[in-house]
C-alpha cells in the first residue's frame, strides 16, 4: 500500500468541487446540475471511471476549466471520483443539485481554499481517503468577528438587514 498527497490546481476566481460518485452517467447528471443551478456558471467537470476502459470522462461549458479539471483527476487517478472546477458561481449555488444527483455517493469538499487529497493506492487501484481543506484554525471568533462575518455575508447577497 502507497499513500500520496495530491495538491490539486484551482486557478484565481475559482471553486472546485470533488466527489465520489458510482456510474458513467455522472458526467452527464453533473452537466446537468451545473447548468440548471445558475445560469452563468462556467464549469468544466472530469470523472474517473473504474471500471470497463477506466477512462477518464469529462465535459463543461468552458475549454480551460475542462482541461484544469481533467489535470486534476489524472493527478488524483482515483476510483469513481469526480472533480468540478467552476467560475462566475459559488459552490452554495449548485450543492443541493449535485447532492441530489443520483449518483453521487459523497462529497469531500466545496471550497476555493488550496487542497491536498490524501489518495492511497493498492493492487487494485487508487481511492481517496479524505482531504486537507485550507489551513489550520488560529483561534476562535470575538466579537468583532462575528460583526465582520454578519457584514461579509450581508454584503454578498446571502442576508438581508
Amino acid at each position: 500500500m502507497k499513500m500520496e498527497v495530491v495538491e490539486l490546481k484551482i486557478p484565481e476566481g475559482c471553486n472546485i468541487i470533488l466527489g465520489q460518485s458510482h456510474f458513467i452517467k455522472t458526467v452527464e447528471d453533473l452537466y446537468e446540475a451545473m447548468v440548471n443551478s445558475t445560469p452563468n456558471v462556467k464549469f468544466g467537470l472530469a470523472f474517473c471511471e473504474s471500471s470497463g476502459p477506466c477512462l477518464i470522462r469529462f465535459d463543461g461549458n468552458d475549454e480551460e476549466l475542462k482541461k484544469i479539471a481533467v489535470k486534476n483527476a489524472e493527478k488524483l487517478s482515483a476510483g469513481h471520483c469526480f472533480i468540478i472546477v467552476m467560475r462566475n458561481a459559488y459552490p452554495i449555488n449548485v450543492l443541493d443539485r449535485i447532492k441530489t444527483t443520483p449518483e453521487v455517493v459523497s462529497l469531500f469538499c466545496a471550497t476555493a481554499n488550496p487542497v491536498q487529497v490524501i489518495v492511497v493506492e493498492t493492487e487494485q487501484g487508487r481511492g481517496i481517503l479524505g482531504v486537507i481543506d485550507g489551513r489550520r484554525s488560529r483561534g476562535v471568533e470575538g466579537e468583532e468577528e462575528v460583526k465582520e462575518r454578519v457584514k461579509f455575508l450581508r454584503n454578498i447577497g446571502y442576508k438581508k438587514g
